[in-house]
């Protein structure tokens, strides 16, 4: 995407936010287990920070040897950070001084605002125009505070983190607290986190701004992101635009997929949690890798460690176990990936090396001989490693086998150390030994299962895939959210506005008249000919056949009674309705499939479409696919293609091949449309007629709801 692709964001600076060089603790303490003792301890102990902290306490004289100032108005100097951890009642105060007296940032640890009541609404919407105001950036509040583990630094109450240091190139963001401290603690394991945000209600900073500071830090690999909810779902798009610009894999794994999650999630931060399907359309658009729980989120991302794959990764598989071998095999297969294939020079190496029973092609069998000749094991695996054909090794080990696993496990290290693809090592057993602990501490993060891995792996080489054919001139239209999406009053086109609408626009569509008497409507008829569809019009009425409110086949010669009955179904069925007429058109040609394209206003991310084919296959098996707004020729095609359904559309089963270009193009127009029209709310076109190949598409109905 273009550098200027979301002008209206200017991310901020947040270099001395996570590496300060004055900090002040509002709120510290010398009283064991409290939450000012914890921080102090935190920065004063147990960071490696070579600044200076401000301990700020009217009831003390000095905390940790420093000595304490009242207020924050009384610090010395502005300090970079402000750590508040008082009592809600206070912070907005405090956080006054703290802007007036040129302090970057107010790091607030304490709960009770928007994620609690009416009350705490309103002094969060303080803290807010503080910041604006002032200029002071404002992290939480309520959030366990910000953590560099590469100085190391933390601002945090979190009696955890002196245990939690494990320096590395994966920067973490969430918004709650307890689900990132599980994450950092995969350290067990040998996953190294640099970075981690955990911000809490967002009442200014967001999962978003540190997304983009990340992008930008050199020691930064990749980037997890844990959401619940969405503040502003245009500039988290942008910076995950600006994490791909970098070559940085955002893995993300949103809270609230399902009605019970969505309502917890949006308790506790109070932002907008936002449809579970138009999230997942927006991470794959963005090219943020979703996952499905923690444990595969540190998965992904210790993969992108090792190596940013280009999406045609074939998979060795190397084991002293024939049934580990082949079940890691079949879980590549189950993962729709390939095994490599083995060079002639790789098949004569693994001959020198491997007794002749075991098994030298892909997966390999050393048998045995990881415990009586570690060595060969050792030549075997190097060989396998550097076979032209192979972009990852996986080593599946089923059990722990003491000494042997340890040995084994330097093995797997010491190959890796020469090797230019990765070696993935999954650990089968329950029992975790020497090995398990050797392999965690070469930074060998061993999965803890093979379904697991094979999640992973298939994530990684779908994103290497998605970075090889992403369009860099895409940017996302993000129109029509209004105030978190409400629209407030609306209104529903007639079918003929809507249709001179989508006609104005290039979509193609059928021409309607409105007849407002049974003569009209025979006149309009006779000057059509042919067959015609006669339908109610009605701004109450929205769906016409449930009331008898549509005729198909109407001849000029039937007409008029067409035109009454409808026109008498619909008293009966809605006296209350305001019945403006019928309205007359041509009826698509015989022969064709039924496809429909909806466009739909999400709170956070704006107008979506989504587009199925029609009867069953949308009803029944929910067949359907969806993309943000703007919708290219290339997303058309692509979605169309990602129909289960899709073959109806090429030829299936003696069926006729059906106008692809032609819908394809009707989609890119109906998106235009719908971007050109921010107040647009809803759009319904169903169903749009596919002819064959030069017969074309048209659209026979359409329900477009607009603001009022």
């Amino acid at each position: 995407m273009p550098r200027d692709a979301f002008e209206p964001y200017v991310f901020p600076d947040l270099t001395h936010l996570f590496a300060p060089r004055t900090i002040a603790v509002l709120g510290a303490s010398e009283k064991p287990h409290s939450i000012g003792n914890h921080a102090m301890k935190n920065i004063v102990e147990h960071s490696g920070f070579g600044g200076t902290v401000y301990p700020v306490n009217p009831k003390q004289e000095s905390v940790m040897g420093l000595p304490c100032v009242p207020d924050i108005a009384s610090l010395p100097e502005p300090v970079d950070v402000v750590m508040v951890v008082i009592p809600a009642t206070g912070v907005v105060e405090a956080v006054e001084q703290a802007g007036q007296k040129g302090c970057g940032f107010a790091v607030i640890l304490t709960s009770g605002f928007s994620e609690a009541d009416d009350w705490g609404r309103a002094e969060e919407a303080k803290l807010v125009e503080i910041s604006q105001r002032t200029g002071i950036r404002i992290y939480g509040p309520n959030c366990p505070g910000l953590v560099n583990l590469n100085l190391p630094l933390g601002m945090t109450f979190s009696p955890a983190f002196k245990d939690d240091i494990a320096p590395g190139p994966i920067g973490l963001a969430t918004q709650g607290g307890g689900l990132g401290r599980n994450m950092i603690q995969h350290n067990e394991r040998g996953a190294q986190f640099g970075l981690w945000s955990s911000s809490g209600n967002e009442c200014d900073l967001q999962v978003a701004d540190f997304v983009h500071h990340m992008a930008q830090d050199p020691d930064i690999k990749v980037i997890g992101c844990l959401v619940e909810g969405f503040k502003d779902g245009a500039r988290f798009a942008a910076a995950c635009a600006e994490a791909a610009r970098k070559g940085k894999p955002v893995v993300g794994l949103k809270v609230g997929r399902s009605e019970y999650g969505a309502r917890a999630a949006a308790s506790h931060t109070a932002s907008i949690t936002g449809s579970a399907e138009v999230n997942s359309t927006v991470f794959r658009q963005l090219g943020v890798v979703e996952v499905d729980d923690l444990d595969e989120l540190v998965d992904v991302a210790m993969l992108f460690c090792r190596k940013i794959p280009t999406g045609d990764e074939k998979i060795g598989v190397f084991a002293s176990s024939g049934g580990a071998a082949s079940l890691c095999a079949d879980n590549v297969g189950m993962a729709g990936l390939t095994l490599a294939e083995f060079t002639p020079e790789t098949a004569e190496k693994l001959a020198a090396a491997l007794p002749a029973y075991a098994n030298m092609s892909n997966p390999i069998d050393t048998t045995s001989i990881s415990i009586s000749h570690p060595d060969a094991y050792r030549e075997a695996l190097a060989a396998c490693a550097s076979d032209a054909n192979v972009g990852l090794v996986l080593a599946p080990l089923p059990m722990d086998y003491g000494e042997y696993s340890v040995v084994n496990a330097g093995s797997l290290k010491a190959v890796q150390d020469g090797a230019a693809v990765p070696i993935v090592p999954i650990w089968m057993s329950e029992r975790q030994g020497g090995g398990y602990r050797k392999l965690a501490a070469s930074g060998l993060v061993p999965f803890r299962s093979l379904r697991n891995m094979r999640k992973a792996l298939r994530r990684w080489v779908d994103y290497g895939a998605w970075m090889q054919g992403r369009d860099e001139s895409w940017v996302p239209a993000i129109v029509g959210t209004g105030s978190r999406g409400e629209a407030g009053a609306t209104r529903t086109l007639s079918e003929v506005e809507g249709k001179q609408a989508l006609a104005a626009a290039g979509v193609p569509a059928t021409a309607p008249e409105l007849a407002a008497t049974s003569g009209e409507a025979a006149q309009i008829a006779a000057r059509m000919g042919g067959r015609l569809a006669f339908k109610i019009v009605s701004p109450e009425i929205t769906h016409k056949s449930d009331i008898g409110g549509v005729k198909l086949n109407v001849t000029p010669e039937t007409a008029a009674a067409a035109h009454d009955e409808i026109m008498a179904n619909a008293r009966k069925a809605r006296p209350d309705a305001n019945l403006n007429g019928v309205l007359v058109e041509p009826m698509a040609p015989e022969g064709g499939i039924e496809a429909f394209v909806g466009i739909s206003r999400d709170p956070v991310f704006g107008q979506v479409m989504t587009f199925g084919l029609g009867g069953i296959y949308v009803e029944m098996f929910a067949d359907v696919t969806r993309a943000m707004l703007p919708v290219t020729g290339a997303m058309a095609r692509t979605m169309i293609g990602a129909l289960k359904s899709s073959r109806l559309l090429t030829g299936y089963r003696g069926q006729p091949e059906r106008d692809i270009a032609a819908l394809a193009d009707l989609i890119v127009k109906v998106s235009d449309y719908a971007v050109a029209t921010p107040e647009l709310v809803e759009m319904d076109i169903n169903p749009v007629w596919v002819g064959t190949p030069g017969e074309g598409v048209m659209a026979l109905d359409a329900v477009i709801v607009v603001e009022a």
